[in-house]
């Protein structure tokens, strides 16, 4: 009688204890997916990045030529009040744009993070579920 390998030993252990038998194929196939699915939700993270990066070069952009233009509209002339009056206004369109420019940029974050985990998250669900059938699909 032939001595047996390692290999046939395991296999007879498998059988003996009864694991499943597994579709290799659609193990790869999921594991190729997965990375895909990594791919994809970096390249919406980077996405992301990028669009924030513009925006706030936008921002920036926007915020010098209103600074220049508001330095070179401000003329402080009158009565006390009326200075304080322009001041006043001043510093409300300079807080006004803040908070957009802030709500804009933060809304550029938000969809980007959001997005990014959505996409791993469903490829995760659906991983596990074909990780199943595959198993399951080999019991029969």
């Amino acid at each position: 009688m032939a001595e047996k390998t390692v290999m046939d030993m395991f296999a007879d252990i498998a059988k003996q204890i009864s694991l499943p038998k597994i579709d290799y194929e659609a193990f790869l196939d999921i594991h190729r997916k997965n990375i895909e699915a990594m791919q994809k939700s970096a390249a919406v993270v980077s996405e992301g990045g990028r669009a924030v990066l513009a925006k706030q070069q936008e921002i920036l952009a926007e915020v010098g030529r209103e600074a220049r233009q508001l330095i070179a509209d401000f003329k402080p002339g009158g009565s006390p009040q009326e200075v304080a009056a322009k001041q006043a206004e001043l510093a409300k369109r300079v807080f006004e744009a803040t908070v957009k420019n802030t709500r804009d940029v933060a809304e550029l974050v938000k969809k980007s993070s959001s997005e990014a985990p959505k996409i791993i998250l469903d490829r995760m669900r659906e991983s596990f579920a074909k990780a199943r059938a595959a198993i399951e699909s080999k019991k029969a």
